[in-house]
């Protein structure tokens, strides 16, 4: 499980990007590069985190079903996730 910390911080940085996301737009649309350098570093989209919707696993998360592959895995055998099933051949 990730700290709370952890998850409050990804939480932060997701509400600086919606903040910005405009500002940004305009200014890439501009070409006004030293502008967008002056933004906080926050505002970018590539600060966020994927974690685990359930464990908070911030590492191998399936950006589809937003878990990850352990979670993903635990919940195909138990049949919780429609269609699928584990592969034999």
């Amino acid at each position: 499980m990730a700290s709370k910390s952890t998850v409050q911080r990804n939480n932060r940085v997701k509400r600086t990007v919606a903040k910005y996301a405009e500002l940004r737009r305009e200014l890439k649309a501009k070409g006004d590069y030293a502008a967008l350098a002056r933004l906080p570093r926050d505002a970018s989209p590539t600060r966020v985190r994927s974690l685990c919707a359930l464990t908070g696993r911030s590492r191998a998360v399936y950006r589809k079903f937003k878990i990850s592959r352990i979670m993903l895995r635990e919940l195909a055998l138990q049949g919780m996730i429609p269609g699928m099933r584990k592969a034999s051949w």
